[in-house]
């Protein structure tokens, strides 16, 4: 029997009010913003596994927001790097919507003419194109060995969750927690403790995507990933308790992924790990 609905959305509500994250505060329901032009490169700096298409011609935007990207030998005790880690700003994160609200409005690119008018964003604004990115991001197919949906409402996420692992499975939820508040984005983190892997046959990691409300990409890869807890401490003080993965097998990658050219290696010749973002989240079953 699964855990109560009600203490999970409870959890969750509290979780992702407390929590923000780059990608989701770039652009508010109605906030009439329209200065941000590198809103679109800014958000694909950050980690997403389904795309990733960063141009060089924009990594000058973006080299702060992909310190998340690490090889497997990085992930050890006393080990030293720079990180970067979005903070918290729930004042302008988009608002999480009940799932009778979010079924209510369209969510599909053939709509995307309506949605810019339901939102009051003019066309070509960077509010548009983060609608249409997400928009194209979520109808996309998966690529081989991957199962993805988009979910607009945490009610929606846990019952697709649910199915992919099976209607009697348990399952928990991971994230990324700053155990100290701080202003600093990025800075060198040592690795504190020796890295806990958490033991899953099969992991589910959601992400934010950019959107006039809360919308979350998750998505499950058959091939292999390691899961990771790492407690990390900042040359500032701050503690952070990660979560990150490492995948295996990047060869159905786009070679365009921006964890190529941090990594400086090609689709398939190396493990990618990195860490996730404060308000992503990562589901895995709980043992029988």
């Amino acid at each position: 029997m699964r855990p109560s609905w009600s203490l999970i959305l409870y959890a969750l509500l509290v979780l992702l009010t407390a929590q923000g994250n780059n990608a989701r505060k770039i652009i508010s329901l109605g906030n009439g913003k329209d200065n941000n032009e590198d809103l679109i490169d800014l958000y694909q700096g950050n980690e997403h596994d389904h795309d990733h298409s960063t141009s060089s011609s924009h990594m000058h935007h973006m080299d702060t927001a992909l310190n998340v990207f690490f090889t497997p030998k990085d992930l050890k005790l006393g080990k030293t790097m720079p990180i970067y880690f979005s903070k918290n700003d729930p004042s302008t994160s988009p608002r999480i919507l009940p799932r009778e609200e979010a079924a209510s409005i369209p969510f599909s690119i053939s709509k995307l003419p309506y949605l810019l008018e339901f939102f009051s964003f003019t066309q070509g604004s960077p509010q548009a194109k983060a609608i249409e990115y997400t928009l194209t991001q979520c109808e996309l197919e998966p690529i081989k060995g991957e199962v993805k949906f988009c979910a607009a409402s945490i009610e929606s996420m846990l019952d697709l969750v649910g199915a992919l692992f099976g209607s009697s499975t348990k399952f928990k939820v991971l994230t990324t927690s700053q155990l100290k508040n701080s202003t600093t984005l990025l800075q060198n983190y040592t690795v504190l403790e020796a890295p806990k892997e958490i033991l899953a046959p099969k992991m589910i990691g959601c992400h934010t995507m950019p959107y006039p409300y809360a919308v979350f990409y998750c998505h499950s890869q058959e091939s292999e990933n390691r899961l990771y807890q790492v407690l990390l401490g900042g040359e500032n003080g701050e503690r952070v308790e990660a979560a990150a993965v490492c995948h295996f097998d990047t060869s159905q990658w786009d070679p365009s992924h921006a964890a190529f050219s941090v990594l400086d290696v090609q689709p398939g010749s190396s493990p990618v790990c990195h860490f996730f973002p404060a308000d992503n989240l990562v589901w895995v079953p709980l043992p029988a």
